[in-house]
């Protein structure tokens, strides 16, 4: 009999030391995780907002389109006046800079050139694949949500703004659900936002994301 209870009492000590072990790795784990999905993520809502304000200094507006903003970055392409020749130090020193180059291109020192520029090569690497800017990393293809419009400030000017976001339901999906409605809440409290965003439809952030 004493060496029954001896039996259950270690299977007992054992149960109960996994199970404070579990307690301890589980928020570790998700935090582990969690930190990992949103590392990636945040590099793709800041490569939109690089697509974004690229395709707004062309065109002089946002678009809420996934479609339309990675034909731009595919197709479109930007001015860029290039300088030929260079400006002497002495003329520098002399007149300043900026003068200085109006006079060498006036002597013909110095000549301009406008040449294009491919949009995605200007902003991206050439091995980015440009098809999955529209997508959340570590989702079954979720696509973020993305909006575009324009804001009324109280001086009654017009700003262009843009947003796109995820939220955490679909970013941390699959991780522990207490933990997930946890950190959601706090996020929220925080940000305003139970998600990772970049910009915001609401009011001008400066194309600021809620992680900054």
């Amino acid at each position: 009999m004493k060496t029954v209870i001896q039996v259950v009492l270690l299977v007992a000590i054992i149960i109960l030391g996994y199970l404070l072990w579990e307690s301890i790795q589980k928020p570790i784990r998700f935090n582990k995780e969690k930190d990992r999905r949103e590392v990636a993520t945040i590099q793709r809502l800041k490569d939109i907002r690089k697509a974004q304000v690229a395709f707004r200094a062309e065109h002089k507006r946002f678009t809420a389109d996934f479609d339309t903003l990675i034909n731009f970055l595919k197709t479109d392409s930007f001015r860029v006046v290039q300088a030929i020749g260079s400006v002497p130090d002495s003329m520098i020193e002399e007149l300043g800079r900026k003068k200085a180059e109006i006079q060498a291109l006036k002597d013909g020192l110095i000549t301009r050139d406008t040449i294009k520029m491919s949009v995605k090569d200007s902003l991206f690497t050439a091995s980015y694949y440009i098809d999955s800017l529209r997508y959340a990393p570590f989702t079954t293809g979720f696509e973020f949500e993305m909006g575009a419009g324009i804001l009324l400030t109280g001086s009654k000017v017009k700003i262009n703004v843009f947003e796109a976001k995820v939220p955490y339901d679909v970013l941390l999906a699959g991780l522990d659900r207490q933990l997930i409605i946890n950190y959601k809440e706090t996020r929220e409290t925080i940000t305003g936002y139970p998600g990772l965003k970049v910009g915001s439809l609401e009011e001008a952030t400066n194309n600021a994301g809620n992680w900054e």
